[in-house]
């Protein structure tokens, strides 16, 4: 799926009479870092909830290269090329590094429950070429010293380069990280931003986020879009996007012109 293109057609969402997403629609260039940031309550969670599967929209639809993918199950989506790393980094926090990685492997993996039990010495060189590849991506994210450490050993930035790497071992065209900066400290983020634009030029893939930390976003994002209330409000280049009197407004609260409160 090297080489797709997301797109984001139109799409609304509801929760009983709130309209989360009001035809919402951008799309994530093939091989680009992709931005999508708003102020609190804009809708970026939801929106970025529908691409991952987990809502459905109730109009709309969402696309990625040839292939209708809205609504398709989170786990669905792994085999469509897609990963996606977490806010709150679900790890199994006693399973060590390589363990949490290795869960991201199973999508790609081919056999049931009694062809691992049985241990088949196809199934066996299966695990290893497996092991070997998440241990590389770990050792790619700077957590090839980690492997054998329990997640709950690990300080902050690590847990969450650990949640990336498992979201890689997916294999995906698409990355897709929920607010990765969230809770970082300025060094841990300006580590993150080197990570990030790693990821996009070794690995080739395409990469949106959510984000609020606006300058990790200008640094490092070719394309932005921004919602408020539901609604896309501006998109394009970083710097286009930021002085945009709309999105100024979105922000500040204030008319960018003469400085004062919008009402």
């Amino acid at each position: 799926m090297s080489g797709a293109e997301l797109a984001v057609e139109d799409v609304t969402l509801r929760f009983g009479g709130l309209r989360a997403l009001d035809s919402v629609s951008f799309a994530v260039r093939p091989g680009s870092l992709h931005a999508l940031i708003g102020p609190n309550g804009a809708g970026k969670s939801s929106c970025f909830n529908v691409i991952s599967g987990l809502y459905r929209a109730g109009q709309g639809r969402v696309r990625f290269g040839e292939h209708d993918i809205t609504g398709i199950r989170p786990n669905r989506l792994a085999k469509r090329g897609i990963g996606r790393a977490f806010q709150n980094a679900a790890l199994s926090p006693q399973s060590t590094v390589l363990d949490n990685v290795m869960l991201g492997r199973y999508a790609l993996t081919r056999g049931g429950f009694l062809a691992c039990g049985l241990q088949l010495p196809w199934v066996r060189k299966q695990e290893r070429r497996h092991t070997e590849r998440a241990a590389e991506i770990c050792d790619f994210l700077g957590l090839g010293a980690a492997l054998h450490t329990p997640a709950a050993a690990l300080p902050y930035g690590a847990v969450k380069r650990v949640d990336i790497a498992r979201a890689l071992a997916v294999e995906p065209a698409l990355l897709l990280l929920d607010e990765p900066a969230a809770g970082m400290n300025a060094a841990e983020t300006a580590e993150l931003a080197d990570t990030i634009r790693e990821i996009r030029e070794e690995l080739d893939i395409s990469i949106l986020l959510v984000e609020h930390d606006m300058g990790l976003v200008m640094g490092i994002a070719d394309r932005v879009t921004v919602l408020d209330f539901g609604r896309v409000i501006a998109d394009g280049p970083p710097a286009d996007v930021q002085s945009d009197p709309e999105v100024v407004r979105a922000y500040l609260g204030t008319d960018s012109s003469d400085g004062t409160e919008a009402g």
